[in-house]
């Protein structure tokens, strides 16, 4: 099967950002934001707190896929203290939690990747992604047209999410 290309126009504004501003970084942006419903609703940021910051990603690979990074900008595990990095799993549990209580998938798959080369699309600020999936989630569209399809709109995501989140905090 020959590979087919899909132009996909929305994300070069976020290919340009990483290009001509080096110094600029989403998550570190995400993490600052004034903590009001407006500024972390822009940001997709579903929570951020001591522990560091829980986010939609903006370039989903499925519905509900979530971005977990420590608030400091660090490269690497090794770059972080113990309890950054048990963080980061705190974090990961809780955006596991809320996916299931809001989108019930079969299974999550849980990630990084450290460095351009080892697919980074921010290399400088490790982030774990949170990939919810199902059974056979890998589709005709997909297999056929080398598509996935996407079946809920980014700001219905973070609504369900953010209140996910809100209920599981009190509890």
């Amino acid at each position: 099967m020959s590979r087919q290309n899909l132009w996909a126009p929305w994300r070069i504004s976020y290919l340009q950002q990483l290009a001509d501003e080096p110094g600029k970084c989403f998550l570190c942006e995400a993490s600052r934001a004034d903590a009001s419903d407006h500024q972390h609703a822009s940001n997709l940021v579903l929570l951020c707190d001591e522990r560091g910051v829980l986010l939609l990603n903006r370039y989903p690979y499925t519905n509900g896929h979530l971005l977990v990074a420590p608030l400091d900008h660090r490269g690497n595990l090794s770059d972080m203290n113990a309890a950054q990095r048990a963080n980061l799993m705190e974090l990961a549990e809780l955006g596991s939690r809320a996916l299931c209580l809001t989108i019930n998938p079969q299974g999550i798959n849980l990630g990084m990747n450290l460095g351009r080369c080892a697919g980074a699309g921010v290399p400088g600020h490790a982030h774990m992604h949170i990939v919810p999936r199902w059974h056979g989630d890998v589709n005709f569209m997909e297999v056929v047209g080398g598509v996935r399809v996407i079946p809920q709109a980014l700001e219905q995501s973070y609504c369900t999410l953010r209140e996910a989140i809100k209920q599981l905090a009190v509890a």
